[in-house]
């Protein structure tokens, strides 16, 4: 099982946002059958087999082992990652486009790069995950609490000092064998654990 999967194809993308999908596959982080999660979930386990094979056939549950249970077969599932991010490129014709208002103080922007983080990286990890390699990344998370707007203002502008100083050390435009790293620096108010939708 993965840690976390993208799903990037839609038809996966609408399976998972179905709620009783949705609960199953939270259910199958410990291998289940359709009748223990009929039990758990007071579902007819025909209805959960429907279901589970809508999720088996995108890619979000996988078959453990199969075992005979008096006249029947039982198939026992388990969630083929513990967590999954939908990538923005599931809905390609309406993904937010950091190119189309690139104005670094505003919260759509920033949104529109973080959904551009999410399938950039997720198209990497699907590509290392096939290619069986592990993918480099680094990232930095942490909270600052501002005195001031004047604060926060001259935070961000030494950040961005800081950085673009860093990027102009590094950065070896003639390195033949380099690779092209992106960078995302984010600043935004922080959203209490108890507001958070979910």
């Amino acid at each position: 099982m993965e840690e976390v999967a993208v799903i990037e194809d839609p038809a996966a993308a609408e399976a998972s946002l179905d709620p009783i999908r949705a609960r199953l596959l939270a259910e199958l982080a410990v291998p289940g059958s359709a009748t223990m999660l009929a039990a758990k979930t007071g579902l007819p386990r025909q209805k959960v087999n429907y279901h589970l094979k809508t999720l088996e056939r995108h890619g979000l549950v996988e078959l453990l082992e199969e075992r005979r249970k008096g006249n029947v077969n039982e198939r026992v599932m388990r969630a083929t990652a513990a967590a999954y991010v939908i990538s923005p490129a599931a809905l390609p014709t309406v993904q937010p486009d950091p190119a189309r208002s690139p104005d670094r103080l505003s919260a759509r922007w920033l949104l529109a790069v973080a959904a551009q983080l999410v399938r950039d990286v997720g198209a990497l990890i699907t590509g290392a995950t096939a290619a069986r390699k592990r993918l480099a990344t680094f990232a930095i998370d942490g909270t600052v609490r501002f005195a001031s707007a004047a604060d926060r203002a001259a935070f961000a502008d030494e950040l961005a000092t800081a950085v673009a100083a860093l990027v102009s050390k590094y950065h070896d435009e003639s390195a033949e064998n380099g690779r092209d790293h992106r960078i995302v620096v984010a600043v935004h108010p922080s959203v209490p654990p108890e507001s958070r939708p979910g």
